[in-house]
């Protein structure tokens, strides 16, 4: 029989969090575009929550990138070399 949702490739995947990772981004750009001239607690925390999301989102998009072949050792160009 055949599956009818057959299950996501890894590009798929990588597409999947990159489009979560960009939807955290965005949600950070609104926050700071209404965000007040004098920042409440609540706007820090807000603020610290987004953050973190958009963080757990880029490696979760980073992960996928490596496990579709898309590894880079890094973008850091060599100190002292």
């Amino acid at each position: 029989m055949t599956d009818l949702y057959p299950p996501a490739d890894d590009r798929e995947l990588l597409r999947q969090a990159a489009a979560a990772h960009t939807a955290a981004t965005r949600e950070v750009e609104a926050f700071l575009r209404r965000l007040p001239t004098v920042p409440d607690p609540a706007d820090v925390t807000e603020y610290a929550n987004l953050l973190t999301r958009e963080d757990q989102t880029r490696s979760e998009r980073d992960a996928a990138a490596d496990a579709a072949g898309l590894t880079i050792a890094s973008l850091q160009p060599d100190q002292g070399q």
